[in-house]
């Protein structure tokens, strides 16, 4: 891929940061003269920019090559029939492990696998996010090297963590191998970054577990206003937070507390002009898309499988057929479609 000799002011500050950016931070990330500061969920330029051009081709916003992405990931480009993109299976899953059941989200299919990984040698740690100390449900990137912490940061947000920098702190530890967890629009930031390549960051990616988002709120907007003022909860007494049919929030006195959906879209985060709702070019892509207990589970690379496969045959992990499970297949059909078509108009 050819780096064109632009600045950052002429690409991303121009034509990204005032209408798609999403604070991924992947440009943060890769700037090799540090530039750019991650301030306020938002790139800042802090000293002289050198116009390599790198951010450019980093930026998951800016000129998003998605049939070339697909080739570099899978050797071919996602047929007209394959309404959620490429994938070798696909099923619901369950992890087996009781310690991860009584804190995962739905399945706990990703904190079992990290763990798995971790404890097997396969990886030296995960880029995930984790809950801020200070501020009661702010997500953190977190770059976790133990069971414990990644037992920590077990959980969905729903307001949106830039765990590209997570990633880049396990780069500068010099570990060698890194998982990654996150958004569609940061698989497509490394997927980029791979197929460049930026072999600093490239050759420490081992696996990318990508997680359904369809969008993200911002923490000022779902937290503060919406959470402590609207619906009067103080966020340090919630234990968790659901999107079932509305929006769910459990107490840690154990009550649970039922929103409309529809409440809490004026403080969507700006996920615009993203066609992407499964994390198309994840090795493995993850959600819990109305399932109780389960986490719908798609295999889309060799890569994936095997990790998957190991963990499976460890015993800790269960897994159903998705033909037990057609509304939920239907619904990843539907949702992936109406988010593909969305952005093309």
């Amino acid at each position: 891929m050819s780096i064109p000799k632009v600045s950052f002011e002429e690409t991303l500050k121009k034509f990204v940061l005032p209408y798609r950016c999403v604070g991924c931070a992947s440009c943060v990330v890769v700037c090799p003269i540090g530039c750019l500061e991650y301030i306020r969920g938002e790139p800042v330029i802090v000293k002289e920019c050198q116009s390599c051009g790198i951010c450019a081709q980093i930026c998951p916003k800016y000129d998003l090559p998605l049939p070339s992405l697909e080739k570099f990931v899978f050797g071919r480009e996602r047929g007209d029939n394959e309404d959620f993109g490429i994938y070798r299976r696909i099923f619901v899953a369950q992890t087996l492990d009781k310690n991860i059941r009584a804190v995962c989200q739905d399945g706990g299919v990703v904190t079992t696998l990290l763990t798995f990984a971790l404890r097997k040698g396969m990886i030296d740690g995960a880029a995930i996010s984790g809950i801020s100390e200070e501020e009661p449900l702010r997500p953190i990137p977190r770059f976790a090297t133990t069971r414990e912490e990644i037992l920590r940061c077990a959980g969905t947000r729903y307001t949106y963590s830039p765990n590209i920098l997570a990633f880049k702190e396990g780069v500068l530890k010099k570990e060698k191998s890194i998982a990654f967890v996150g958004t569609p629009c940061q698989v497509h930031a490394l997927r980029k970054i791979q197929m460049l390549p930026l072999r600093k960051y490239s050759s420490s990616l081992n696996v990318i577990i990508g997680l359904f988002c369809s969008e993200s709120f911002t923490y000022e907007g779902f937290v503060d206003k919406g959470i402590r003022k609207d619906w009067g909860i103080d966020p340090k007494d919630v234990k968790k937070i659901n999107i079932k049919g509305g929006i769910l929030i459990t107490e840690k006195s154990g009550e649970v507390k039922k929103f409309s959906l529809k409440e809490a879209k004026k403080y969507v985060h700006k996920c615009v002009s993203c066609p992407d709702f499964s994390a198309e070019l994840s090795d493995i892509s993850v959600g819990g898309l109305g399932l109780d207990g389960w986490t719908l589970t798609i295999l889309r690379t060799e890569r994936g499988e095997e990790l998957f496969e190991e963990a499976k045959t460890e015993g800790i992990i269960k897994t159903r057929p998705i033909e037990d499970e057609k509304k939920t297949m239907d619904l990843l059909v539907e949702i992936s479609k109406k988010k593909r078509q969305a952005t093309i108009k």
